[in-house]
């Protein structure tokens, strides 16, 4: 199954194997649905959206799991769940990383960047949060109390999207200015060159083995 956002607020749910539409659309959001994220156990799925706010639901049913989230962003742009999948963290046009209880308790502001966050991904251990920024940074933070440990250098233009690959040693990200970077987390500098394209990045993706970037 995949679960896709549209601008018109709604989500909907698909049969991969056969191409179609599982249910009715999913409605809740006032304005476009701008990120997605399946939790750990693939129970339940969280939408965030222009409207400013957090939602989840129940992918057997369509539902909603919990009174929206309103999440003091104006535009959410990332919402990711923990390894654990007993909270999630957000950011988006406002600057500011939180990080959610499952009920919607806000646990943590996270504050340092100085324009929008795009991007968010957490460590394995859920002892680290990684985000990439309008102000051209990634940086890392404790997620238990927000301290900023590292802060990446090196795009000259907004940082779209960030991965980790899976065992943690590096860091990819994606730019505005048309180049996907590789990062060493134990030295905290790049990896060789810029990887560049003919126009600005949006997303980025890696698989399990790493061969290979998207």
């Amino acid at each position: 199954m995949v679960v896709s956002g549209s601008a018109d607020g709604r989500l909907r749910l698909w049969n991969v194997k056969e191409g179609s539409v599982v249910g009715d659309p999913w409605e809740g959001h006032s304005a476009p649905v701008r990120c997605l994220d399946w939790s750990p156990n693939a129970m339940e799925i969280a939408s965030g959206s222009e409207d400013g706010t957090i939602r989840r639901w129940n992918p057997n049913t369509g539902r909603q799991i919990a009174p929206p989230i309103k999440t003091g962003h104006r535009w959410v742009d990332a919402v990711k769940y923990s390894p654990r999948g007993d909270k999630f963290a957000s950011c988006g046009s406002d600057h500011v990383i939180r990080v959610w209880s499952k009920d919607g308790k806000l646990l943590i502001e996270i504050k340092g960047h100085e324009y929008p966050v795009n991007s968010l991904c957490w460590s394995k251990d859920g002892a680290y949060i990684s985000s990439g920024s309008c102000d051209m940074t990634i940086r890392k933070w404790q997620s238990v109390d927000g301290k900023e440990l590292v802060v990446l250098r090196g795009h000259t233009n907004i940082v779209r999207s960030i991965c980790l690959s899976p065992d943690e040693r590096y860091l990819f990200s994606a730019s505005e200015d048309c180049s996907v970077r590789i990062w060493d987390l134990k030295t905290n500098v790049q990896v060789g060159d810029p990887l560049l394209h003919d126009d600005e990045l949006l997303a980025l993706a890696i698989p399990s083995d790493e061969r290979y970037i998207a």
